[in-house]
């Protein structure tokens, strides 16, 4: 693979390192912003582009790492070009191969590749993606080739439908995201108590790390704890009487999930009395 990388922000850096440490040829960078893709190249050991139509000529996969909402305005940039037998790919979370819209009847193959991670710093991240799940999808041609190349490196890679690539993507906010409604949440609830705001965050941090930390390693169902757990309706009710909305909905929909890990957990257990409660 000759890879080259258009965008220069945290990941083209990372991506672009962790294929060069990994053993992957880089041509180089080309971006809007002259001095970001000078200093991913000095960053990569590979080329600064000054000419978009030079580094497509150079490459046999482009990577465009540019901000989503213009991935297809680069696409129609790069359509006048010769991207014939290229492949283009992306490492959007959110968008599919399909905003690479009529790639094939240029002669070019369109592929989403997005790392399971949350890339935040463009000079350390890489050094982290080794850990992180892949997703791909896109043109069937060039499919299995470039899984090879992730998969060559270590990571463990999943190939999706284009058609779920939203529903990806939903997974991924809910597992991140939205840890962190729920942190603030809880962190609200604290505050009503009487704690200083600065205290109640700190106050959660050792319970959302232990947590997280143990469902990362042995998942959500051997992780879970508390009272749906243990069918303590009492105290599910007292929780629901002492909450408003929009907590309160909030708590019944996560609880309502909870029973059916907690049944799954623990199957000889009688959960009907805690499903009424939340149901009221």
């Amino acid at each position: 693979m000759k890879a080259g990388f258009i965008g220069a922000g945290k990941v083209g850096f990372s991506l672009g390192k962790y294929l060069s440490e990994g053993g992957e040829s880089l041509t180089g960078y080309y971006s809007r912003s002259r001095a970001s893709a000078e200093e991913a190249a000095a960053f990569t050991g590979s080329r600064y582009y000054d000419n978009l139509a030079d580094i497509v000529n150079d490459s046999d996969t482009l990577f465009v790492t540019v901000p989503d909402g213009i991935i297809g305005e680069v696409w129609d940039d790069m359509c006048s070009l010769q991207v014939k037998g290229k492949n283009i790919c992306h490492c959007s979370g959110s968008i599919s191969s399909a905003v690479f819209f009529n790639a094939e009847n240029l002669g070019a193959y369109s592929y989403s590749i997005h790392p399971l991670y949350a890339v935040s710093d463009k000079y350390q991240s890489w050094k982290e993606l080794s850990k992180a799940y892949f997703a791909i999808e896109g043109s069937p041609a060039h499919l299995e080739a470039l899984r090879q190349v992730f998969e060559g490196l270590g990571n463990k890679v999943v190939s999706i439908d284009t058609s779920r690539k939203t529903l990806y993507h939903a997974a991924a906010v809910m597992a991140s995201n939205q840890m962190a409604a729920l942190a603030d949440i809880g962190a609200d609830l604290l505050v009503q108590c009487g704690f200083d705001p600065g205290d109640a965050a700190a106050a959660l941090a050792p319970l959302i790390e232990g947590n997280a930390v143990k469902i990362a390693r042995v998942g959500a169902e051997k992780a879970l704890t508390g009272p749906v757990e243990r069918g303590d309706v009492s105290t599910v009710r007292r929780h629901l009487a002492v909450l408003e909305e929009p907590e309160r909905s909030v708590y019944v929909q996560l609880s309502k999930r909870l029973v059916r890990i907690s049944e799954r957990k623990h199957p000889e257990r009688n959960y009907e009395e805690l499903e009424k409660e939340l149901e009221q």
